[in-house]
């Protein structure tokens, strides 16, 4: 799996995924701190990445497309730390893998997560 942080993200989030031997690039490391959302779907579609953020416009632009990539997993937390966002994101990736392959948006809240197939 490769993944696109938005710059919600942790870079230390990133380092972690990288750990784990996943591809990660982050929006910041790329200069493209400004890129507009919709160009960062884009990228992420082309890229063939799936988009880590906590900002709830990708979720409604995906809806509106009609496209089924990328998949997006939208962290909605009360604590955004990084370690929080770690252990959450694990259990998405443990259990959700296909559904991010065939295209979805994750919701992640504090207690559960939910998956919504695209196209919506």
């Amino acid at each position: 799996m490769k993944f696109l942080a938005d710059m919600g993200i942790s870079l230390r989030t990133v380092f972690w995924l990288r750990s784990g031997g996943y591809d990660v690039v982050h929006l910041r490391n790329e200069d493209l701190q400004r890129l507009p959302d919709n160009e960062i779907l884009i990228k992420a579609r082309v890229e063939e990445r799936i988009l880590l953020t906590v900002d709830l416009d990708f979720a409604q632009l995906l809806a509106i497309s009609g496209d089924n990539l990328p998949s997006v997993i939208l962290f909605r937390l009360g604590n955004e730390n990084y370690d929080v966002i770690n252990e959450r994101l694990t259990q998405v990736l443990n259990e959700c893998q296909e559904d991010l392959e065939l295209g979805a948006i994750i919701s992640v809240n504090n207690e559960t997560f939910r998956v919504r197939r695209l196209p919506i």
